[in-house]
């Protein structure tokens, strides 16, 4: 039996730990309760919102249809010569998925240690940090097609990964429930260690647990706990600007940091609201953290308003200083779907006319 519970209060859900509610929360442990949600008769014409762990949402209204916890769980190891292959299921818990890989002898994922989420939110905003993406060791990604209701799979490149971006946020958004991701861990392990502060923190001959240790230990140092205060990690992607806007900036701010990505430049989004001179600000119980200007945090009992007041502020100041637009990674989520700071700030502003 699938626990269902109406008009549900979401914030132990979300890592932003803001009251929100929902019409419907039900938990699904399989791929049959998964089925079950999606054919029942009550809930056919409503929205439904799969829900992982909730680290990269924000609530921004009383969401009006059903809120599925993504329960699947389970994970399988084959191996060919070269290569690991792991099979894991959606509701597995990304960190431990990660430890769990290294104290295995499997490595390749220890640079995407301490990332929160699942299994099954990875593949949709191709996860990455320190020199690794999700597409880096993804071999497929298997999900439960809301149309036709039967399984689907897709290998690495027929995914569209890109930026902080994937088909799953693209042409199968809504269209797609991420059941299990399969990855591929070559036998024959390269240490990923360009990042400055990876170098820094490894002593001697580089290993996957001294990586995974200092990905760890940074991590913690910048980002702040979300058990202690609410926030969902990263707000805003790092944006990518032509290499002539870049080269302009440079002369009015020669501190810029950015990295080539292409033919153009991925911008530090950290350091532009940072040396807007963000850090702190607030609004009601929401404000930029005061150590990482790149996360928004639910410092006293804030509310969806001002956690949008804090990110539209930073938006615009960041428009008016670098003539960049800062796109959040955070998805939000409205009364039947997905919504954006833009489409909010637009129908705040039509609402006063």
């Amino acid at each position: 039996m699938m626990h269902v519970t109406p008009q549900a209060e979401l914030s132990s859900y979300h890592t932003f730990s803001i009251k929100a509610y929902c019409d419907f929360l039900v938990e699904a442990n399989s791929l049959d309760d998964l089925i079950d949600i999606y054919t029942h008769a009550e809930w056919k014409r409503l929205p439904k919102l799969p829900i992982g762990t909730g680290s990269n949402m924000l609530f921004t209204e009383h969401f009006a249809g059903v809120a599925i916890l993504n329960r699947l769980k389970g994970k399988e190891v084959k191996e060919d010569e070269s290569h690991f292959l792991l099979e894991v299921s959606a509701g597995e818990d990304w960190p431990s998925l990660v430890e769990w890989s290294v104290d295995n002898g499997m490595f390749g994922l220890e640079n995407l240690a301490l990332i929160p989420g699942c299994a099954g939110t990875a593949p949709i905003q191709n996860i990455g940090a320190y020199g690794i993406e999700f597409k880096d060791v993804c071999d497929f990604v298997e999900y439960l097609d809301l149309e036709s209701l039967s399984l689907k799979r897709l290998s690495c490149c027929e995914c569209d990964f890109a930026y902080r971006d994937s088909i799953f946020k693209q042409q199968l958004s809504g269209k797609a429930l991420i059941t299990k991701v399969g990855l591929k861990l070559s036998k024959v392990w390269a240490p990923k260690t360009a990042y400055g502060a990876l170098q820094q923190l490894i002593d001697g001959e580089p290993s996957a647990r001294k990586i995974f240790d200092a990905v760890c230990q940074v991590r913690r140092s910048k980002l702040p706990d979300p058990t202690v205060m609410g926030n969902a990690g990263s707000f805003f992607k790092n944006p990518v600007i032509s290499t002539a806007h870049f080269a302009e900036l440079k002369k009015q701010f020669p501190n810029i940091v950015g990295y080539p990505a292409g033919e153009n430049i991925k911008v530090a989004a950290g350091w532009l609201i940072d040396n807007a001179g963000l850090k702190g600000y607030s609004h009601g119980g929401a404000r930029v953290h005061a150590q990482q200007a790149l996360v928004i945090v639910n410092f006293n009992d804030a509310v969806a308003e001002d956690v949008l007041a804090v990110a539209w502020h930073v938006r615009q100041t960041v428009l008016q200083v670098y003539q960049i637009e800062l796109e959040h990674e955070v998805r939000f989520i409205g009364r039947e779907e997905e919504t954006n700071l833009a489409t909010i700030f637009q129908d705040k502003n039509n609402e006063r006319l």
